[in-house]
């Protein structure tokens, strides 16, 4: 079974949530384009800041959440102007922890975010940034992290959790540390049943 044991808030934040509309496999012409999909219980959609482009602005942990759409856990965070955002959480990460982003280099802890060439090399990093500016598409399943191997040039090499070995410009902006949840790869899904409500038919 799945541990909950760091999640310590259950109903999600009202402002970062919408409604997410079920496809079951289909495509923008009503075609199925993925087979056995289908059915699943009803789940709202926690809109998650990938990009973190506060600058410089110290963020707090507020709390640690469960997300139906992904393995990881998610954390509320509440910045110095008030705002609040869902991050994907750190391995680690607990409430009150203080987060920053920053484009100049800043402390290596974990869940803080800055530009590839300013991370100290052999650090964990995820949420990795593919273009400057765009946020984090690669490394952000739940118990992953990527290696920075050595930054050269214009590019960053990274050893990704398949290890392939990739370059990205080093602008690109990374979360220091390795995503929460690292058992998720252990949960024993047990009966078809529970694939039935991830939305997975035979």
């Amino acid at each position: 079974m799945a541990s909950f044991e760091e999640v310590t808030k259950t109903k999600p934040e009202k402002s970062l949530i919408k409604r997410q509309k079920k496809n079951s496999g289909r495509n923008n012409t009503g075609r199925i384009t993925v087979r056995h999909r289908g059915g699943g219980v009803k789940r709202m959609y926690r809109r998650i800041d990938f990009l973190r482009n506060k600058f410089e602005q110290v963020a707090t942990v507020t709390a640690i959440e469960y997300d139906p759409n992904r393995g990881a856990r998610i954390a509320l965070v509440q910045y110095e102007d008030g705002t609040k955002t869902y991050v994907l959480a750190a391995a680690g990460m607990k409430v009150d922890d203080k987060i920053m982003s920053s484009q100049k280099r800043i402390e290596a802890i974990h869940g803080n975010r800055m530009p590839l060439s300013e991370v100290p090399a052999s650090m964990f990093v995820y949420n990795v940034e593919l273009e400057p500016g765009k946020g984090g598409q690669i490394v952000r399943g739940a118990g992953n992290a990527a290696q920075l191997m050595v930054v050269e040039g214009k590019y960053a090499q990274l050893k990704l959790p398949s290890s392939e070995m990739r370059l990205v410009k080093k602008e690109c902006m990374a979360t220091v540390g390795q995503v929460s949840n690292p058992d998720y790869k252990l949960v024993r899904w047990g009966k078809a049943g529970r694939m039935r409500y991830k939305g997975i038919r035979p």
